[in-house]
C-alpha cells in the first residue's frame, strides 16, 4: 500500500507543479493535507462518490484521447507504430521489451505482479464491503474487469501517441530539451496536443480526481485496518466502543498523511510506473496467495495464512530494498545485491510455499475446525445458499 500511495503522491506533486508552477515539495504537502481532510470529513461515502465520478471521467477522457490519436494517423495502427519509430531516439527498439524491464526475469515478475496484485490491493478489496451480497460482488467484479481491460487497451495507443505528438513538439519541453514536468506528465501534454487547453484542463482535473480517489481509498483502507483489525480486534479483543475506534481511525489517517508526504518528497525522481509495479508486487506477494488459497484449498489454516503472508511481504520488501532502484538509485550504493527490479516471481513463490508448509504442519484443534468449515464456505460462495445479507462494518 505504501508504494502505491507514494506513486500517487509523486504524480499529484508533479501535476500541481506543472499546472500552477508551485514548488514540488509545496505541492506534495498541499495534496497530503487535502487527502487527510477529505478522508477525515468525508469517510467512505465521499471516497466512494469520488471513485465513481473519476472512473466515468477517466474512461471518457482516455477514450477521446485515444480516438484523437488514431484520427491523427488515419485510424491505422501500422502508421501509428511506424511514425513513432521514426521520431523516437531508440527507433525500432521501442517495439521490443526492455524499456521498463531489462531482463526476462523482471518481465515475468512484473507481469505476475500486475496480474495478481490487482486482486490484493487494499482499496480495491474494500469495495467488496459496499455491495449487498455475493451475487452483486461477482457482478461488480465482472463489469470492473471489463472496464479495466478496456482502459489497458487504450494505454498503448496513448503511449505511442505521446511519442508521436508530444516528444516532437518543442512547446512541451524546457530549455534543456527535457519534457516539462518530467516523463510522468507525458499523457497530460498529449491531452493538450490533441484537444487544446480545454481538454488539457479536463484531463488535469480527471488526473487529480483519480489521484485523490486512490489516496483517499488507500488512506481509508489503512485507517480501517489499524482501527478495526488491529486496535479493536487484536489489542482490545472486541471490547471497544465505536467512539474510540473512530478516534484511532482519525489518528491513523493523520499519521498516514504525514508519512505519505514524507515519502512522496523522498521519491520525487522515481518513475510512477515503476512505483506502481512495486506496489502491485507487494499485493501479489502478501494478499493474493492468502485470498486465492482461502477460496480454493481445503487445508488452509489461520497459522499458514498468517506466516505465509508475512513471509511473502517480508521477501518482497527486502528484495525491493536490495534491488537496483532503491539500493543503487535511492541509497547510492554502487551495485545492487538483488539483481532484478521486480521481486514478485520470487516473493509469490515464497508466500505460497510458506502458506502450504505451515498449514499442513498445523495439527492444532483450531486448524481441524477451520478445515471442516471450508466445504460449507465453498458451496456458499459459489451458489449463494446460506449467504447472509449486507452487514455493518
Amino acid at each position: 500500500m505504501a508504494f502505491y500511495l507514494i506513486a500517487q503522491m509523486v504524480g499529484a506533486g508533479k501535476l500541481i507543479q506543472l499546472l500552477f508552477g508551485l514548488d514540488y515539495h509545496v505541492a506534495v504537502v498541499l495534496v497530503g493535507i487535502l487527502m487527510v481532510m477529505y478522508v477525515l470529513f468525508g469517510g467512505m461515502l465521499a471516497t466512494t462518490w469520488v471513485q465513481i465520478i473519476k472512473a466515468v471521467l477517466l474512461l471518457s477522457g482516455a477514450s477521446f484521447m485515444a480516438l484523437m490519436v488514431m484520427k491523427h494517423v488515419g485510424f491505422n495502427f501500422a502508421t501509428l507504430f511506424s511514425e513513432a519509430i521514426k521520431v523516437h531516439a531508440n527507433g525500432e527498439a521501442i517495439m521490443s521489451p526492455g524499456g521498463l524491464v531489462k531482463d526476462p526475469i523482471s518481465a515475468i515478475s512484473l507481469g505476475l505482479a500486475l496480474m495478481f496484485g490487482t486482486a490484493g490491493l487494499p482499496h480495491i478489496l474494500m469495495r467488496f464491503f459496499t455491495v449487498s451480497d455475493a451475487k452483486e460482488a461477482r457482478k461488480s467484479v465482472f463489469y470492473a474487469t471489463g472496464f479495466i481491460g478496456y482502459f489497458y487497451i487504450l494505454t498503448f495507443i496513448i503511449g505511442f501517441g505521446a511519442i508521436l505528438l508530444v516528444s516532437t513538439n518543442p512547446a512541451f519541453k524546457d530549455a534543456t530539451g527535457a519534457l516539462l514536468g518530467g516523463n510522468n506528465m507525458a499523457a497530460v501534454h498529449l491531452a493538450n496536443a490533441v484537444g487544446g487547453s480545454i481538454f488539457l484542463g479536463f484531463i488535469s482535473a480527471v488526473a487529480f480526481a483519480t489521484i485523490l480517489a486512490v489516496v483517499a481509498g488507500l488512506t481509508l483502507a489503512g485507517a480501517s485496518a489499524v482501527s478495526h483489525d488491529l486496535y479493536a480486534s487484536v489489542f482490545k479483543k472486541g471490547n471497544v466502543n465505536e467512539k474510540d475506534e473512530l478516534r484511532v481511525s482519525k489518528i491513523t489517517t493523520v499519521c498516514l498523511g504525514v508519512l505519505a508526504i514524507g515519502l512522496g518528497i523522498l521519491f520525487e525522481k522515481q518513475n510512477i510506473a515503476f512505483m506502481v509495479g512495486l506496489a502491485f508486487s507487494i499485493a501479489a506477494s502478501c494478499n493474493f496467495p492468502v485470498l486465492f488459497l482461502s477460496m480454493y484449498w481445503k487445508n488452509l489454516t489461520t497459522r499458514g495464512a498468517m506466516i505465509g503472508g508475512w513471509l511473502g511481504l517480508i521477501t518482497a520488501v527486502v528484495l525491493m530494498v536490495l534491488g537496483p532502484t532503491i539500493w543503487v538509485s535511492v541509497l547510492g550504493h554502487a551495485k545492487a545485491i538483488f539483481p532484478y527490479e521486480y521481486p514478485a516471481l520470487f516473493s509469490i513463490a515464497v508466500a505460497f510455499i510458506g502458506i502450504w508448509f505451515f498449514s499442513i504442519t498445523d495439527k492444532s484443534k483450531a486448524a481441524d475446525e477451520e478445515r471442516a468449515l471450508f466445504l460449507p464456505q465453498f458451496v456458499r460462495s459459489h451458489t449463494g445458499l446460506g449467504a447472509s445479507g449486507a452487514s455493518a462494518h
